[in-house]
């Protein structure tokens, strides 16, 4: 199993009401997409950011149908434009030690294959995840 988790804050002058249509947006990538298992999305208590979702995907192959799902690709362009600090990381029981790069080389792929997100991400103030573009450097922990 993969725990895909996201730790975000807005702009500081982020619509109020853009910023609900984002959450919602994120609640629904989890109710539309087949390869969600189970997810969260709310209030990220206790960190450095105020917002977090966490998807639950049973492997690689569910891992890249989430990250190209139009419920996804919906939420980038609704949410990324009003997010400040974003960070992505990812959970699993998978003993593999390559299992990193592989979710980095899935990231990699998407940002190349759809420009406007890479663009959205990198215009980001802060990212940290698989693979980050632009200015935010490749940052791979395994």
């Amino acid at each position: 199993m993969i725990y895909h988790g996201n730790r975000f804050t807005f702009r500081a002058d982020a619509d109020p009401e853009r910023v609900e249509e984002a959450l919602e947006s994120l609640r629904e990538q989890g109710r539309a997409i087949p390869a969600v298992r189970s997810f969260v999305v709310g209030p990220d208590h206790g960190g450095d950011y105020d917002y977090g979702a966490v998807f639950v995907l049973a492997d690689l192959d569910g891992y890249q149908e989430y990250l190209v799902h139009p419920a996804h690709l919906a939420t980038d362009r609704v949410g990324l434009p009003l997010v400040d600090r974003f960070a992505s990381f990812d959970i699993t029981d998978d003993p593999d030690p390559g299992l990193a790069e592989r979710i980095a080389e899935l990231h990699r792929r998407r940002y190349d294959g759809m420009p406007d997100i890479a663009a959205l991400v990198s215009g980001l103030g802060e990212y940290r995840g698989s693979a980050a573009p632009g200015p935010h450097g490749e940052r791979v922990r395994q």
